[in-house]
C-alpha cells in the first residue's frame, strides 16, 4: 500500500542559502584555507560585516543548480585532486540538502596562503 503525502503548500531556497552550502561545503576540503571574495566582500567583512558566501556564485534553475567557487588554495597541496574532492564535496552537500540536481561545480583558483609556523 503506497503512502500518499498531501502537499501544504511550497518550499523555495534562497539562492544565497545555496552558495553558503557550497561555500561552507568547500572549506571542509583540506587544502582549501579560504573563500577568495571580491573587493566589496572584503571591505565589508574589514568593518565585521561577515559574509559566508563570498567566493560563491549560484545559479539556480527549475531542480537545477549551477555553482562557481572562487578558492583559496594551501600551499603545497596538489590543485587537482582538492579541486576535485571539493567539487565532489559541494555537489553532494547541496544535493543533499536541498534536492536540487547540481549540473556544474567550476573553480577558480584564486590565490596560495602560506601558513605562518
Amino acid at each position: 500500500m503506497a503512502k500518499e503525502i498531501a502537499e501544504i503548500g511550497s518550499v523555495k531556497i534562497a539562492d544565497d542559502v545555496v552558495a553558503r552550502i557550497a561555500a561552507l561545503a568547500a572549506l571542509e576540503v583540506e587544502g582549501v584555507s579560504a573563500m577568495a571574495g571580491n573587493y566589496t566582500s572584503d571591505v565589508l567583512e574589514k568593518v565585521g560585516v561577515k559574509n559566508l558566501s563570498k567566493g560563491a556564485k549560484v545559479l539556480v534553475g527549475p531542480g537545477v543548480v549551477k555553482v562557481d567557487l572562487a578558492l583559496m588554495m594551501a600551499y603545497g597541496y596538489n590543485i587537482p585532486a582538492t579541486c576535485q574532492q571539493a567539487q565532489t564535496r559541494v555537489k553532494a552537500s547541496i544535493e543533499n540538502m536541498t534536492g536540487l540536481e547540481v549540473t556544474d561545480v567550476n573553480i577558480r583558483i584564486a590565490g596560495i596562503t602560506i601558513s605562518e609556523s
